[in-house]
């Protein structure tokens, strides 16, 4: 293929297309496939032996997109097949013969057209964009280096298990308060906006000073109504700018902030220490350098402290210095999983240490969380009622003491 065509066909995308087709014995096949075309498409079903009948391309909103449940049940089946004894090529065809969330066949219809064309399984897995993790990729690679791949898969879905479970606990911890905190926020707002001007204005005709506190309130209510929109949207940008992945240049001290509250901080902290464990175990276990696998293990935990550490604590490794003392050298990992590692390198079943460690500090998580609930639900009713209750005593002030002149 000239150069020419190479460069015009990189400018064209790639669609999917839903297809039918029969075999060589006439029976009648149905599936979806990535090409760049039509014709491409029908010459990739005639060397898989299919004469086609039909092709549609499937426009982009038909297809949904692929949460991260939707990547780990894929990677539990697939570890299953290949257990099983069937080759990859076949297994993905009959993944996707299976599945019906339409993203999911999607991607795995470009897999299988990526394998077909000579790629690996990594390369494939590289191209689909933010669906598969740089962490999800490098264990993939080491599978197919080591030609380990249906045990690697196996244990990349016991993670991937591992860490939705461990995520759902600790978002369940903090969404009771956070709603609350919202609700209490809301009804505020409602009293600035609305009640505390009708009050303004019958305080008004007293013709009397007002207490303090009252005044007080009156002049966080002005403020409200002048600025509470622009707040409001400036807020809103952010929270659309944050999800899209822009961050601050504070982002880092606003995530350090997070780890230092009272409550909340310490159920982070041993979220990512058991996230962190958990990671470089299973790095570790698929057969990756230590150093290698500090450096995936960076973006596990979901915190810049974290990462920060990290790379620390490989800079340290890379010099010859153990992981246990790297670790002692920062503030974020404890002394249990220091000691963990330090007799994971003493026995060489550090891999199976940092394991224990993970599920050790999950199990100290869900003692907290348990704990923790039943302190902060109380807490957030009390607050929301102390607050509602002197936006409540300030407003009645003017109205006592007319009571007392009187």
């Amino acid at each position: 293929m000239s150069a020419g065509a190479l460069e015009r066909r990189s400018r064209r995308v790639e669609r999917s297309f839903d297809w039918q087709a029969r075999d060589a014995q006439g029976q009648l096949q149905r599936g979806r496939s990535r090409a760049w075309g039509e014709n491409q498409l029908r010459a990739l079903l005639r060397r898989r032996g299919l004469r086609s009948l039909e092709l549609r391309a499937v426009h982009a909103a038909r297809i949904r997109a692929v949460r991260s449940d939707d990547v780990a049940q894929l990677t539990r089946q697939l570890a299953a097949l290949l257990r099983a004894g069937l080759p990859l090529l076949q297994a993905l065809q009959l993944l996707a013969r299976s599945q019906t969330h339409s993203g999911v066949v999607d991607l795995l219809e470009r897999l299988h057209a990526d394998l077909e064309n000579g790629m690996t399984l990594a390369a494939a897995l590289r191209r689909q964009g933010a669906v598969f993790g740089p962490l999800y990729i490098a264990l993939i690679e080491a599978g197919e280096a080591s030609g380990r791949l249906d045990v690697l898969l196996e244990r990349l879905a016991v993670h991937l298990d591992k860490s939705a479970a461990l995520a759902r606990r600790v978002r369940t911890a903090l969404f009771y308060p956070a709603v609350v905190l919202a609700v209490a926020l809301g009804v505020l707002a409602v009293i600035m906006v609305v009640v505390v001007p009708t009050f303004e204005n019958v305080f008004a005709s007293f013709g009397a000073d007002l207490p303090w506190a009252t005044q007080q309130l009156i002049s966080l209510s002005r403020w409200s109504i002048q600025w509470g929109p622009a707040v409001l949207a400036l807020a809103l940008a952010g929270a659309v700018l944050w999800q899209r992945g822009w961050r601050p240049r504070w982002a880092a001290r606003l995530d350090d902030a997070l780890l230092d509250l009272p409550l909340w901080g310490p159920l982070l902290r041993q979220a990512a220490v058991a996230r962190w464990a958990r990671t470089l175990a299973t790095l570790l276990a698929a057969g990756l350098p230590l150093t290698e696998a500090l450096h995936w293990v960076r973006g596990a935990c979901g915190h810049q402290a974290y990462a920060q550490a990290t790379l620390r604590v490989r800079e340290q490794v890379a010099r010859g210095n153990s992981l246990r003392l790297a670790m002692s050298r920062q503030s974020l990992f404890g002394p249990l999983l220091q000691q963990m590692a330090a007799i994971g390198e003493e026995s060489g079943t550090l891999d199976e240490l940092l394991q224990r460690a993970a599920d050790f500090e999950e199990a100290q998580l869900d003692e907290r969380i348990a704990y923790g609930s039943g302190l902060i639900e109380p807490a957030t009713v009390v607050l929301l009622g102390l607050l509602i209750g002197a936006v409540v005593l300030a407003l009645y002030l003017p109205i006592f003491q007319m009571g007392q002149i009187v």
